[in-house]
């Protein structure tokens, strides 16, 4: 019995078995027909690491570009930054510089007879602009209700005072020589400090000139070319110098030593210290203009004319260089 009990369930194993063997093989066999387009379990497994890795490639092509793109604003932001300190020091340095320089007071004496004084007054303006600061341009006319003068200069962009009197004049030579003084008694009153050179409508100018006539002391002169547009040729008026030592002059187409009496010379062909004007004893002069001459223009030729320790030749090196024309054009109405 025992032995019979035994064979029965070996022969129950074995139906298992190959039941189970049969069923394993009809799927097998059927799955092997299946099409390629579906997607089975195990490729469905297979597929989502390859989602996963594209995903985070994209992130991480994504994330180094934004890292790349705050890179190049940070770069651009501290170029920017530097460009700001470097651009404050130079306004400092100009500032700096601009303050080191010498005021220059340009004294421009106009007429109304003068047909083309609008236009030679916007030539000069155009000069003057080209100068570097600081620069005060002082400009005398008549008074009148029909001057344009006025308006003309405050679009010139250059720092001026525009002086005006009351006076008429039937000689030309007067009315300017009184301009001149009008403009010195300005300058007096107001004490403003610096060299002053007679620019007159006519003058033609090389740049450097201006920073030449800074380094002045007390008095300075040089050469002066006289143009005429009728005649073609060229008269030197001026200083004869050794180095910056002034020796004598060229006045009128003749020489005179300076132990002589020398005429008067081209009003452009000088400048000096304003503090002359009101503090005569710092250059060793013991009488002030109103004491001696009570004419400021005439006192300052008369020192020009007669001072040797200091007047100085301009250009230092050589003051037999010309810097200065003067272009006459005939503009009288």
């Amino acid at each position: 019995m025992a032995s019979l009990e035994r064979s029965k369930k070996k022969m129950h194993l074995w139906k298992k078995a190959i039941v189970h063997f049969i069923l394993c093989f009809v799927m097998g066999f059927f799955t092997g027909f299946a099409p390629a387009s579906r997607a089975s379990i195990f490729s469905g497994h297979v597929a989502a690491p390859k989602t996963v890795e594209v995903f985070h490639q994209t992130k991480t092509q994504n994330l180094n570009r934004s890292l790349l793109d705050e890179r190049q604003e940070l770069k651009a932001h501290v170029q920017n930054l530097k460009n700001e300190v470097m651009s404050e020091e130079e306004d400092e340095e100009e500032i700096q510089e601009t303050d080191s320089r010498r005021l220059v007071i340009v004294v421009t004496s106009t007429s109304r007879r003068n047909r083309l004084r609008e236009v030679l007054l916007l030539r000069l303006a155009n000069t003057l602009k080209l100068v570097a600061q600081p620069l005060l341009w002082i400009v005398v006319e008549q008074k009148s209700d029909e001057s344009k003068v006025s308006e003309m200069l405050r679009k010139t962009g250059i720092m001026y005072r525009h002086v005006v009197f009351k006076e008429n004049f039937t000689d030309f030579d007067s009315e300017m020589d009184h301009q001149r003084n009008i403009a010195l008694n300005h300058i007096e009153h107001h004490r403003l400090s610096g060299i002053v050179h007679f620019a007159g409508l006519s003058n033609v100018y090389d740049l450097s000139f201006f920073e030449e006539i800074r380094a002045i002391q007390a008095f300075g002169t040089w050469p002066i070319a006289k143009l005429s547009a009728n005649r073609k040729r060229v008269i030197i008026e001026g200083p004869i110098c050794n180095s910056s030592e002034v020796m004598g002059w060229h006045l009128n187409k003749m020489s005179y030593l300076i132990d002589t009496t020398p005429p008067s010379i081209h009003i452009s062909s000088f400048a000096f210290n304003s503090s002359v004007l009101w503090d005569p004893e710092r250059w060793g002069h013991t009488s002030s203009v109103q004491d001696a001459l009570q004419d400021s223009l005439k006192f300052v030729e008369k020192e020009v004319l007669e001072e040797e320790t200091n007047l100085k030749g301009i250009p230092a090196e050589s003051c037999s260089n010309v810097l200065l024309w003067d272009l006459h054009i005939s503009s009288e109405k």
